[in-house]
């Protein structure tokens, strides 16, 4: 049995995307999972370049017995931001104008999660909105 997930696109424009990630765990957790795969987000209306990144703009999440770890994809993940368990919060990135991603080599401009310290029946609800990059 795995965790069971959902991943929900709420928006998505030329400029912005805001999606909602949940996961019930069975207590095998995720590693890596990609949430936001920049390749499926739609192009730039006004130049037609594809998506190739995305900065983290805004974090609205809860928690119950496991932390999620939001990775930047890369040959060698980077951590974008670090979640607790057990908390319930917002984060306003805007006024620096988010989270860039700072990954090196092999990277992809996705987005990926890690749950730390899953156990059955721990669960996570996460609304994040992203600024997309087309380079």
């Amino acid at each position: 049995m795995a965790d069971a997930v959902a991943t929900q696109t709420i928006q998505e424009d030329g400029k912005t995307a805001i999606f909602r990630f949940s996961n019930t765990s069975d207590g095998t957790g995720e590693s890596a999972v990609t949430k936001i795969d920049v390749s499926t987000l739609t192009p730039d209306p006004v130049t037609g370049k594809a998506c190739t990144g995305v900065r983290i703009e805004y974090i609205w999440y809860v928690t119950v017995g496991m932390g999620v770890k939001i990775l930047f994809d890369a040959t060698s993940d980077v951590v974008a931001w670090e979640i607790n368990a057990d908390w319930g919060d917002s984060i306003d990135f805007t006024s620096f104008s988010g989270i860039p991603n700072n990954a090196g080599a092999g990277k992809t401009g996705d987005i990926a999660f890690t749950t730390v310290g899953a156990t059955n029946n721990d669960t996570y609800n996460i609304i994040m909105r992203v600024k997309k990059v087309y380079d």
